[in-house]
């Protein structure tokens, strides 16, 4: 399974962009989706996660500005991120939790390429 992400982008303190992530491939089944975020020389953090029936958490350094959701159908993830802050300038990766199979309730994270998000002040 590939996730293939879009959006991000550069833009000024205070706008907004949106990232979008669809899964592709043989896919059996997927439990939660989300995005991470990563600035060079920082370890990986969680920025949002959704899981199948909708039910978002997010960082607390995005609460009330990011709003995450998904269309099930379209096997896709999506995050809207508002009133940006030049601190959100990262690169952001999306990934999916994919069941190896139909009767299995093992699973894997299968990663996109990240996407640049680049704020400025």
């Amino acid at each position: 399974v590939q996730l293939q992400a879009s959006g991000g982008g550069s833009v000024q303190a205070g706008g907004a962009l949106g990232l979008s992530c669809e899964a592709a491939g043989r896919i059996f089944g997927i439990d939660d989706m989300g995005w991470y975020r990563q600035i060079v020389g920082k370890e990986r953090e969680l920025v949002a996660a959704i899981t199948t029936g909708g039910t978002p958490k997010y960082a607390d350094s995005v609460k009330g500005r990011f709003t995450i959701s998904r269309d099930n159908a379209k096997n896709t993830v999506y995050l809207q991120m508002n009133d940006l802050k030049p601190e959100d300038t990262a690169a952001y990766f999306c990934y999916a939790e994919v069941f190896v199979h139909p009767s299995s309730d093992s699973s894997y994270w299968s990663w996109g390429r990240g996407t640049q998000v680049t704020v400025s002040s």
